[in-house]
């Protein structure tokens, strides 16, 4: 596969993180050898491979795992906690068969490094090299589901590592609890505790970190063998406040506290300070920071991203939107300046007609034009205004059931047998219904005189809708001429 650039300094930073872990845990105090070097670059360099080749990497660790615990080197911690991640990894990334695969290797390494020889290997020691497996490969599979985006209100990332946290203050240091000199329920309490408060480090993340820092001091002090756990959680502390907290003067405080935390946990009293020590120390507290630095670059890059895109479709609707309007704009524009100044020229003349011509039939009808021609005007105004703003409300008429009798006293003079029977329960039903009753019959008397022509006798029936012998208003409006009633049988309109 090609190699790509993107996310390469994460995967170096991965890798240093790695080393400098090992560094932390193996190294104690004594001193920087060139074993203890070497298996520092064994078990930290695989991770900047981790995101890319999860499977492999897991199956590495395991082998180096086995490997450290052989030869007795305290590598084979660091290799314990890495493995972890891998196992993690591979669920998020890899098929399920690679899955089983990994915690299955992982099962079996984890067994090796705690058997003890000549000491046979109990019930809780297999729950425990097998737990110490499925746990991040379920943390793993939760997270690859789509459902399991974590966002920003979200409590599922909290949970998940006031989990992780606590499963690794317990698991790490149960084994030296009685050995301390506070009473053990104290330190299950403080190590349970230490854990769970990173499920608030992404709220309040100095807080968690004073916190860390206050255990580490106090395990230093009274517990030293897990001062390497405690060391962890506040790195982890640190690493979150550097991702959530944008100031680079807080940033500082907090490195240079780090510094001083693990300078206090890691340093023994007899070990002469020199140079490459102070680097090493100083690059392992800056790991965690560099990393969430970074990831907190990267979710301010995507939130920016994502907010660009909603404006983007927010602008995009809206401009769809004025092009919609400005086309609406332009018909009605045309509209008026065609129909509604042909219209307005035919009622003119017409009315100038009416005066001229004596009275009779065609003065009448002359006058029904003039009528009809207002009448026309005044409803392609307000099409006209619908068309200019579609968030208006129609103009409905005041009174819909004079439109009725209008338009069939209308129809009668121009030459229909128009029969109107108006139910008294139809004065009572909405105006809207009733508004648009009056234009179906409008529209039905005029298609009647247009294709049956003078002279069809045309019976018009209003009823409310709940009468079950009414017709639908679509076909309130029937001709009694041949064909038969064009009104579909009730039900089925």
């Amino acid at each position: 596969m090609r190699w790509r650039w993107r996310g390469v300094p994460l995967d170096l930073l991965l890798a240093a993180s790695g080393v400098g872990l090992d560094l932390l845990v193996s190294s104690g105090g004594a001193g920087l050898r060139v074993t203890v070097l070497l298996h520092a670059l064994l078990a930290g360099l695989p991770l900047g491979f981790l995101r890319r080749h999860p499977a492999p990497v897991a199956l590495y660790l395991s082998a180096l795992l086995v490997y450290t615990d052989q030869v007795d080197s305290l590598t084979s911690n660091t290799a314990q906690i890495l493995l972890c991640l891998a196992v993690g990894m591979t669920a998020y990334r890899m098929c399920w068969r690679w899955t089983l695969t990994v915690v299955g290797a992982s099962w079996i390494a984890t067994a090796i490094n705690i058997a003890d020889p000549g000491i046979a290997f109990t019930s809780s020691a297999w729950m425990y090299s097998a737990g110490i497996g499925v746990f991040p490969a379920l943390i793993g599979g939760y997270l690859r589901r789509p459902a399991a985006r974590l966002e920003e209100r979200s409590i599922t990332p909290d949970v998940l590592l006031a989990a992780g946290g606590a499963a690794d203050a317990v698991l790490s240091t149960w084994t030296s609890w009685h050995t301390a000199d506070l009473p053990v329920w104290v330190v299950g309490i403080l190590a349970v505790g230490g854990g769970l408060s990173l499920g608030v480090v992404r709220r309040v993340p100095g807080a968690v970190f004073l916190l860390q820092g206050t255990l580490l001091v106090v395990a230093d002090t009274f517990m030293p063998s897990v001062v390497n756990t405690c060391m962890i959680l506040t790195l982890i502390a640190i690493g979150v406040f550097a991702m959530r907290v944008a100031s680079w003067m807080w940033t500082g405080l907090i490195y240079f506290a780090g510094c001083a935390l693990a300078a206090l946990a890691v340093v023994e009293p007899d070990v002469t300070t020199t140079p490459a020590r102070a680097i090493v120390l100083m690059a392992l507290v800056a790991t965690p920071i560099a990393i969430g630095r970074y990831l907190g670059a990267r979710q301010a890059a995507q939130a920016a991203e994502r907010l660009r895109a909603r404006e983007s479709a927010r602008l995009a609707v809206s401009q769809v939107r004025a092009d919609q309007l400005a086309e609406r704009e332009r018909i009605a524009r045309e509209v008026h300046d065609i129909v509604a100044h042909h219209v307005g020229a035919m009622v003119l003349r017409a009315g100038a007609a009416r005066y001229a011509a004596p009275d009779g039939p065609a003065a009448d009808a002359l006058n029904d034009i003039r009528l009809t021609g207002h009448q026309v005007l005044e409803d392609l105004r307000g099409l006209l205004a619908v068309l200019r703003d579609p968030e208006r409300d129609p103009d409905l008429p005041a009174d819909p059931g004079a439109l009725v009798r209008e338009a069939a006293e209308r129809m009668t003079t121009a030459g229909l047998v128009v029969e109107l029977d108006v139910a008294p329960g139809a004065e009572h039903a909405p105006l809207v219904a009733r508004a648009s009753a009056a234009r179906i019959v409008q529209e039905g008397l005029t298609n009647v005189l247009k294709h049956a022509g003078p002279g069809t006798a045309v019976a018009v029936t209003v009823l409310p809708l709940s009468t079950p012998a009414a017709c639908p208003s679509r076909c309130a409006t029937a001709a009694r001429s041949p064909p038969a009633s064009r009104c579909p049988p009730p039900g089925r309109a």
